[in-house]
């Protein structure tokens, strides 16, 4: 959406809308408990940046505490905004293989600590061979498939095969192994528990398998926010993934330790029929990723009908409890998507804004 800045200190009933805000008390929440949890453990968060796409964001987080002190990213026009926002510390999540990606990593690891995840010979060769002509050191971190199929090694034999190459490619320092899984549903703790360290142990099999091979490990990166109580307990695991958590969203609310703090503000427009209400967003600014839509905060009788391009069709079964001005919360249930729609983040507390974020990683697709 175009950029709207309003007034420090702006009630929120006055604020234009539509608008993505974050609440400050929930967001300082989430990033207390993690803190929390990991104050006295080997493991620690990487903040994933894909899900809030500016530094600011992220920097609070590992003010609060807990941390590896950096974040990871999906892409590497992500790690670029994130180290020009102060974060030395970066894992690129997802394969770069081609020329000009190789390049631009290599040129942030000259000023900041950068890893990439890898999983075939090819590509890793490639990122020496620039490493050496740009005169940088790359961090390699070899990816392990446990649920996703998409990218990551299959067997512990490749991962060694991996690692004994990286360990002698110029250029090239060697980290560890990561991991990234699903779990569909809203499952209980026990099969939380059960299915998180199911799939951290393949990845740990990997780490076993390298470090059998004579070569250390240093980084064991896996999990996500619903393994973040899992990972503690688990032997060997040195840093959780987490995204979901900071903002949540609906389809992580059985994790009940965290709180929502992003939400799309929006004003009833239209009111048709006694139970219908048209409110002023649509998908062009609100995710509704695998046709899962919004949720109405606070009003369980209120259910969404539809998601045109620009509005929101509102429904209850009796009169709806909205008139034409009202305002609703939305509660989104993915934010990664939800926030590259935004400019920025309108943070409120106390019921007025405090501050206005840009979201300086929104369209980083490269």
């Amino acid at each position: 959406m175009e950029s709207y800045r309003p007034r420090i200190g702006t009630p929120i009933e006055a604020l234009d809308t539509p608008c993505l805000l974050v609440d400050l008390d929930a967001l300082e929440h989430n990033f207390c408990f993690v803190a929390d949890t990991y104050r006295d453990t080997v493991c620690k968060m990487r903040e994933h940046a894909k899900n809030i796409k500016t530094p600011i964001i992220a920097h609070k987080q590992i003010q609060a505490g807990g941390t590896v002190n950096g974040v990871c990213t999906a892409k590497v026009s992500e790690a670029e905004v994130m180290v020009e926002g102060g974060i030395s510390d970066i894992l690129i999540t997802s394969q770069v293989v081609t020329r000009d990606k190789i390049e631009r990593v290599c040129g942030i690891s000259r000023v900041a600590d950068v890893k990439v995840a890898v999983d075939s010979a090819g590509p890793l060769q490639a990122l020496s061979d620039a490493a050496n002509e740009f005169g940088a050191t790359v961090g390699v971190i070899i990816e392990v498939d446990t649920s996703m199929h998409r990218a990551g090694v299959r067997t512990p034999e490749h991962g060694v095969e991996l690692a004994k190459l990286a360990t002698g490619l110029p250029g090239i320092a060697f980290k560890g192994v990561m991991s990234h899984q699903t779990l569909a549903g809203e499952p209980d703790r026990e099969t939380r528990f059960i299915e998180g360290r199911r799939f951290m142990d393949i990845c740990l099999e990997v780490k076993d398998a390298i470090e059998a091979a004579g070569i250390p490990v240093e980084i064991v990166s896996t999990g996500e926010t619903w393994t973040i109580d899992v990972a503690t307990e688990v032997d060997g695991v040195t840093e959780v993934q987490g995204g979901t958590y900071a903002l949540m969203g609906t389809d992580s609310g059985y994790m009940e330790d965290f709180q929502y703090a992003a939400r799309i503000l929006s004003t009833v427009v239209s009111r048709p029929d006694s139970n219908v209400a048209i409110g002023d967003v649509g998908y062009r600014a609100l995710a509704a990723p695998n046709g899962v839509v919004p949720e109405v905060e606070g009003m369980p009788e209120i259910s969404v009908a539809k998601l045109d391009s620009e509005q929101i069709v509102l429904k209850s079964d009796g009169d709806i409890p909205l008139d034409v001005g009202d305002q609703v919360m939305l509660l989104s249930a993915q934010q990664d998507i939800l926030v590259n729609r935004w400019d920025e983040f309108i943070a409120v507390r106390n019921g007025k804004v405090e501050a206005v974020w840009p979201i300086l990683a929104r369209g980083c697709y490269h």
